[in-house]
């Protein structure tokens, strides 16, 4: 009798495996437009699209905002009131979430106390090697932070004892490593003080040349009525007691036409007041005048190192904690691995391996004392990944901003493979990026556009980078492009003569920067290049220097604002009606009441996130309905800051509403290809990329014969590399000598001369190994640019 087998069951699928989508459905965060994508996990997913096409508000402001805000959501409420309160981003569903990990191109903070050491934890680490293992031994790890400055102290202390009132005295110390001179911070700041004041003028004459402090302002009135000085006698004839009390008294109250007051002395005051915030988020009149008045030097007694005297005597196998501080990050890294203490074995394995991640990520030519707010947005980028590189964590998922920022195709390719190894331990990966060497290693592509702004926020294409390259989108045409060599350069008959420059690590260089020409200097990361063109070029008159710095701005800052447009604009609309100019501006006489000139009402929920509504008198508008009355061009000031860059340019550029000054600043916007953004939009809404153009649109005003650009390139899509390369040439065929600090092969492809710098990075850099045209560079191929650039043309 024949028997029936039967075939055995498919093994069904675990429903806990089912879980392999990342899905967003409606999100709608910014400029998206009702985006809908599925993200595969545990796959490196590369965002593509034009700067401002939603790429951003996709991964970081829809996808990781919404895990932190669940992941924080876990904690009680009282530690979330100790948390920042996020909202939920603009989405209808969200689903199949892993726990994000944020590594972007903030800045670190520019606090002189914030070093890569500290920014790392490294230091430490090291501030307890040096604790345990440092001869003579001076003390805990606190006495080798610079953060910590060594007190003491004595007196009585009453207390309640068995019910009684006691009273004993105590004594207290604490030994911390800050040097007592600069506190900290590495330099000392000198003040001018005929900078300050003109000594032969009296208090009475207005003697002051200090901005804001003016004859009939509140300042002056403090220091002229306190009553320690005689008003009407020259400061320069001050006794040592007046002149004491004018320049350092402490807070000191005064009665001042029967009004309670606090006279200051002027150094102390400037300091609190000017000195102490951040240089860039300052005012150009008062930075101007900062600039002026004050100089840094190197803090003598501590010689930078920012320690004192007895953290720096204590020494491990012959070096001291500022001399390993200064160390290049490989050097340490070997100092290191020679140490054989076994008390100590687990803290040297943890230090070892953060500083080869150092070196591994291609930062090994810092060092730990290096401040953190000098570094670039990529070496910052790369600084916080450190942590993560060895973690046993997995199943996160980690957003990048554009990782390969800052970073020679050299340095690209270990980057790479950084983030393929990442994916390899199971993590999912999401990478917002324009570089095409970067895209064509993703697992999947997510490209959105087709434009920026309101032209963007919808998905034009996900799939396979194979897929990409035939999409017919934006970045599939542009995908391949590639600059051709000139056939013809400019020459140049002159030259900006560089001699014995040795800033960093430069090593007494010499060269020659042809001007009137387009040049690229180039080289890997850390070879020396913003050393050479910031360090050796002087900053003066005819040399406007584009930097990377962040340009800062609150929500009520917009493009407006910030390029200086908005100022004619009012006198235009005060003038055209008969009022006063500071009715047009929403953060004075002209903003609605109601919201303040914010356009929405802003309720705090405490723990909850805060909620923003609509304001319901002026509707978003910002202004009071008075205001809106007053037209010129036929349009409200509201509307004029509702237009997009391109169209208020044709609006100010004939008719009633012609302004020359006006429609120069928004031409060069358009020339930097911002034509797109609303010229009322708020600065924080704006991507790195926009706001980096927006600061050369806004410098490129500056009356200058020599522009330097620190890698202007920087958050550009492919697209718009063409149009930032004819911008470049238009400054030059007007007559401007343009030096271009940059990594990307299309801008050295398209240079008129090329200087590489290098060989390596940090003690392996600082030379200069070519000086030529990139044909000839391409020709010679003996540097790691002159190999890239050889590929990237084809030759």
């Amino acid at each position: 009798m024949a028997t029936r087998t039967t075939a055995p069951a498919a093994p069904t699928q675990h429903a806990a495996d089912s879980h392999d989508m990342i899905r967003v459905h409606g999100a709608r965060e910014n400029n998206l437009r009702d985006v809908s994508v599925e993200i595969p996990k545990r796959r490196l997913t590369v965002f593509t699209g034009v700067s401002g096409s939603g790429k951003s508000s996709l991964a970081f402001g829809t996808i990781a905002a919404e895990s932190q805000r669940l992941i924080n959501a876990t904690y009680s409420a009282f530690v979330q009131g100790f948390m920042p309160s996020l909202s939920r981003p603009d989405v209808d569903v969200l689903d199949g979430l892993t726990t994000a990990i944020i590594v972007d191109q903030q800045r670190m903070g520019s606090d002189p106390r914030s070093t890569v050491g500290t920014a790392s934890d490294t230091h430490a680490m090291l501030r307890i090697l040096f604790s345990r293992l440092g001869t003579p031994r001076v003390g805990s790890p606190q006495a080798f932070s610079f953060n910590v400055a060594s007190v003491s102290g004595a007196g009585a202390v009453t207390f309640e004892r068995g019910g009684q009132q006691v009273k004993e005295r105590r004594e207290f110390s604490v030994t911390g490593g800050m040097c007592p001179r600069c506190e900290g911070r590495g330099s000392v700041s000198d003040i001018d003080l005929t900078e300050l004041y003109d000594d032969s003028k009296s208090l009475n004459q207005d003697p002051f040349t200090i901005p804001t402090y003016t004859g009939d302002g509140w300042v002056v009135r403090v220091i002229r009525d306190s009553g320690f000085f005689d008003p009407d006698k020259p400061i320069r004839e001050f006794s040592k007691r007046e002149m004491a009390d004018f320049l350092h008294k402490e807070p000191t109250k005064v009665k001042i036409n029967d009004v309670n007051l606090t006279y200051e002395g002027l150094i102390p005051k400037l300091q609190r007041s000017m000195l102490s915030k951040d240089r860039e988020s300052m005012q150009p009149h008062i930075r101007a005048f900062v600039d002026r008045a004050v100089t840094f030097s190197t803090c003598p007694e501590c010689g930078g190192t920012r320690l004192s005297a007895l953290a720096r005597s204590s020494k491990v196998a012959g070096i001291s904690i500022a001399d390993a501080c200064a160390m290049q990050i490989s050097e340490l890294a070997g100092w290191v691995r020679a140490l054989r203490e076994p008390a100590v074995a687990p803290l040297l394995t943890a230090l070892q391996a953060t500083l080869d991640a150092f070196v591994e990520i291609g930062l090994g030519y810092l060092s730990l004392d290096r401040a953190s707010g000098t570094l670039s947005g990529g070496e910052a980028q790369r600084v916080k990944m450190i942590g993560h590189l060895d973690s046993a964590l997995t199943d996160v998922t980690y957003v990048f901003d554009e990782p390969t920022t800052g970073m020679h195709p050299h340095d690209i390719q270990r980057m790479n493979k950084l983030l393929l190894r990442l994916r390899d331990k199971g993590n999912t990966v999401l990478v917002v990026e324009h570089k095409p060497e970067t895209i064509v290693i993703a697992d999947h592509v997510v490209d959105l556009g087709p434009g920026a702004g309101a032209d963007g926020g919808t998905v034009c294409f996900e799939g396979t980078v194979d897929g990409l390259r035939t999409s017919g989108t934006v970045t599939g045409r542009h995908f391949d492009d590639r600059v051709a060599l000139k056939d013809e350069v400019r020459g140049s008959s002159e030259a900006l003569e560089v001699r014995g420059a040795n800033t960093h690590n430069l090593q007494d260089v010499d060269v020659d920067i042809p001007l009137g020409v387009l040049t690229v200097v180039t080289g890997v990361a850390g070879s020396g290049k913003s050393s050479l063109v910031h360090g050796s070029i002087p900053r003066g008159a005819g040399v406007v220097s584009i930097d990377q710095t962040p340009i800062r701005g609150s929500r009520r800052s917009n493009p407006a604002t910030y390029t200086g447009l908005l100022e004619p604009v009012r006198k235009a609309f005060a003038k055209a009606n008969g009022v006063k100019p500071a009715l047009f501006s929403a953060n004075s006489e002209g903003a609605c009441p109601t919201c303040n000139g914010a356009g929405v009402v802003y309720t705090d929920l405490g723990m909850m996130a805060g909620m923003a509504t609509t304001c319901e008198v002026c509707e978003g508008k910002r202004f009071q309905a008075e205001v809106l009355v007053h037209k010129l061009g036929g349009k409200d000031i509201s509307e004029v800051l509702a237009m997009s860059v391109a169209t208020a340019e044709r609006f100010f550029a004939e008719g009633e509403a012609r302004i020359p000054a006006v429609h120069a600043i928004l031409s060069r916007m358009v020339d930097v290809g911002l034509g797109y953004l609303t010229i009322g939009q708020p600065l924080t809404t704006l991507s790195g990329g926009e706001r980096q153009r927006l600061k050369l649109a806004t410098r490129m005003g500056d009356k200058g014969g020599v522009y330097v650009l620190d890698e202007p390139t920087t958050g550009l899509h492919l697209a718009d590399v063409d149009q930032l390369l004819g911008l470049l040439d238009r400054l030059v065929d007007s007559g401007k000598s343009v030096i271009v600090v940059e990594h990307h092969q299309a801008v050295m492809a398209h240079a008129d001369w090329i200087i590489d710098i290098g060989p390596g990075a940090g003690h392996d850099g600082g030379r200069v190994v070519f000086e030529g045209t990139p044909r000839e560079l391409v020709a010679d191929r003996s540097t790691l640019t002159g190999q890239h650039l050889a590929e990237y043309v084809g030759a």
